[in-house]
């Protein structure tokens, strides 16, 4: 059976894909149906927090199988139930609302915002400020926040009431949340958009505004979260807290699951019926996402810290690189004029290792247990492509 044929005349042409099929794998190594082996530095775009086939997370996934996988939302359940309080605990945040995605997390987090604001303003108060270069997801509205005008093409009329400022630039987004302003929505290292870093003092200028105005601050970590970047959750590097902040990926595993999490002031913005999601908090995502951020403590951040900066002190060692970003694990690498992303990366599985592009940089997302000498023979082959 030819499943690459097979998956070309079935499935809808979304993805370019690279010619490899995936079919099992331990940890970060992964293997094709030939039996090829290959050191995964994609972890699923920053999903597979402890790589392919993880044994916790496979035993908590069994255990809740054999009890029940999903029931609804009109039911109470355990794991949901555990996986909110903890992230409350772990945060300071007040309540969670659980979905299936990212993009989905977006698009409830902007309902929020814009429901708060009526609440309490009335109509007329619902433009959400985001920055240029980010990316909220494929859905409309979380397209429609997209900061890059790649994406904002066939798909006309895009929903209205967003605007845009440039990253860095205080004076901007000052200007820019005005009377109409309900939130402003940011990630703290825009992945989609190159792995670029937020600078420090304007995140902090950015929440004061925020907070002076009586206007939201959104944080999308989404990719940034779960300890991706060496830290809980990115924010919290930056001694700011958000009014809402949302997350998925790497908080399941590998299970689709998503979270948006509220502070105390907007903890009761939704009530019955405002939202939604059959599937969104289902016992078994639940039950694969605690198994997941309980084993996420100081230690393993520490070391995830620490990884990182062996990553970036061997990129910088070569001449074809001109530059380094990002935080922790979520890592984007510069070339030199006359080498491409897309070229590094064919060159990489050629040689037994899967990257990512962002933008026009390589990007480098290992799962964040990686052993030390995985990271290594990864980073080699690197060099050697590079070389």
């Amino acid at each position: 059976m030819d499943i690459k044929q097979l998956n070309k005349q079935y499935i809808a042409n979304t993805y370019g894909r690279y010619d490899i099929q995936l079919v099992r794998g331990v940890g970060a190594i992964g293997y094709d149906e030939k039996g090829t082996r290959y050191i995964d530095c994609t972890s699923g775009v920053g999903t597979n927090s402890f790589g392919f086939a993880d044994p916790t997370l496979v035993a908590a996934i069994t255990e809740q199988a054999g009890k029940m996988i999903h029931s609804s939302n009109y039911f109470y359940n355990e794991p949901a139930t555990l996986l909110a309080k903890m992230l409350c605990e772990r945060t300071g945040m007040s309540k969670v609302f659980f979905s299936n995605s990212g993009t989905e997390a977006t698009e409830g987090a902007i309902k929020a915002a814009r429901k708060y604001s009526h609440d309490k303003y009335g109509k007329g108060r619902s433009k959400i400020v985001c920055l240029h270069d980010s990316f909220h997801g494929r859905t409309m509205a979380s397209l429609s926040a997209t900061g890059q005008d790649l994406f904002h093409q066939h798909f006309f009329p895009f929903v209205e009431g967003f605007d845009f400022a440039t990253a860095g630039d205080v004076a901007e987004i000052s200007a820019k949340v005005d009377e109409s302003t309900c939130a402003v929505l940011i990630e703290i290292v825009q992945g989609e958009g190159g792995v670029f870093v937020l600078d420090k003092e304007y995140v902090q200028a950015v929440a004061k505004l925020c907070a002076e105005r009586d206007v939201l601050l959104l944080i999308d970590e989404v990719q940034t979260g779960n300890g991706r970047c060496g830290t809980l959750f990115a924010y919290m590097d930056y001694e700011i807290k958000p009014d809402i902040f949302y997350t998925a990926k790497g908080l399941g595993g590998g299970l689709p699951i998503g979270a948006i999490v509220f502070n105390e002031k907007t903890s009761t913005t939704f009530g019955a019926g405002h939202h939604g999601s059959t599937f969104g908090g289902n016992p078994l995502c639940t039950a694969g996402a605690l198994s997941i951020f309980s084993r996420i403590d100081d230690a393993f951040m520490a070391d995830v810290r620490r990884k990182g900066d062996y990553i970036r002190a061997r990129l910088s060692e070569s001449s074809k690189i001109k530059s380094v970003s990002g935080l922790g694990m979520m890592i984007g690498f510069e070339l030199v004029d006359g080498l491409t992303a897309p070229e590094v990366v064919q060159e990489c599985l050629k040689r037994g290792l899967m990257i990512l592009t962002a933008k026009h940089k390589g990007r480098l997302l290992p799962p964040l247990n990686i052993t030390d000498e995985e990271l290594t023979e990864a980073m080699d082959i690197l060099m050697s492509v590079l070389a």
